[in-house]
């Protein structure tokens, strides 16, 4: 019963982190001039992102193989839970509020940056798994491989932030911390941000805690832990930013914070993994990864044949989560 309690208690707070973060990021994007792909996929993607990154850095820097265990099913859980789970959330909430939306059911969301963001994350992701299958003695080759990984997030963030398109964030609610400035001060703006980021890391640290009370009373695995509760403990409640830009027809700014992440968490957290272990993929490692990418393939052939894309697509992206969480229940994937 504390769990549950805390369970409630820490989504709350995640909540109000949310409401606060969305304000703060539009701002931020606003002040530094940049358009909703850059604000969406680098500042919501990133800021988001990070608490969730110290779950395999802790892991694998503690070492042993528990450790490793933990880090590799972190690493390869977060673009799973991204490119499905999130996914259906984002598209569900485009449904809940389609009375409310300009757009309806139809996801208004830039495609240059959908298609820029599904196409980085599926040729990096593919390589962390590649670089995972190659025997030990190519140790030379995944280094070279995870180094790849690295320069090709920078080389995406420089890109994302020249975007010539022009600033959308021109319809914003007043800043919650200066609600009586047409124009808030960059530093208001950044201790806004600030708050609703430890709100939002205190709130996650919360849930996971009471999750893992949970999960290991029940007796779970680590890797399945890490693989399956950790992703989803730790990123899914962290993307009701996503749910509040949707609700706002903020179609751009919510898929770009998914997306977005995907990127960084299929690019330079396996790169971490490559770095730090030997990367030897099992098949129940790969499986899940390959998961990830059909979901993201079919995703982008949409938006690449009809330039935008359905909430119904984003809906069907959670049966790859279905097939991923019933392959854990049945043993594929160990």
């Amino acid at each position: 019963m504390n769990s549950i309690a805390i369970l409630v208690v820490s989504l709350g707070i995640i909540l109000i982190g949310a409401e606060l973060f969305t304000n703060a990021v539009e701002w931020l994007g606003k002040k530094l001039n940049l358009s909703e792909g850059a604000v969406g996929s680098i500042l919501a993607a990133v800021g988001t992102a990070l608490p969730e990154t110290m779950i395999p850095i802790i892991a694998l820097i503690g070492g042993g193989a528990e450790a490793v265990s933990i880090g590799t099913g972190a690493i390869l859980g977060a673009p799973l839970m991204l490119s499905t789970l999130a996914m259906f959330v984002t598209g569900f909430s485009i449904v809940l509020f389609r009375r409310r939306r300009e757009h309806g059911v139809k996801v208004n969301a830039n495609p240059e940056v959908m298609k820029r963001d599904l196409g980085i994350f599926m040729i990096v992701f593919t390589a962390a798994l590649l670089a995972g299958t190659m025997p030990a003695e190519m140790r030379k080759w995944q280094l070279i491989v995870g180094t790849a990984m690295v320069l090709s997030y920078f080389l995406y963030v420089i890109a994302t932030l020249q975007d010539d398109s022009v600033p959308e964030q021109d319809h914003l609610s007043p800043c919650y911390f200066a609600p009586r400035m047409i124009i808030p001060r960059m530093r208001v703006v950044l201790l806004q941000l600030a708050v609703a980021l430890a709100l939002i890391i205190g709130g996650a640290h919360l849930f996971v805690g009471a999750i893992e009370t949970v999960a290991l009373a029940f007796g779970v695995p680590a890797f399945v832990l890490s693989l399956v509760i950790a992703p989803v403990a730790t990123e899914l409640p962290e993307k009701f930013n996503s749910v509040i830009w949707v609700s706002r027809g903020k179609d751009t700014l919510a898929l770009g914070n998914i997306t977005g992440a995907m990127v960084f968490q299929g690019s330079l957290i396996p790169a971490l993994g490559i770095f730090l272990t030997d990367w030897q993929l099992g098949t129940g490692a790969l499986l899940s990864g390959a998961l990830a990418l059909i979901s993201s393939a079919i995703l982008y052939v949409e938006v690449l044949r009809r330039q935008h894309t359905e909430a119904i697509y984003l809906i069907l992206a959670g049966l790859f989560y279905v097939i991923f969480f019933f392959m854990v229940i049945e043993g594929i994937i160990r």
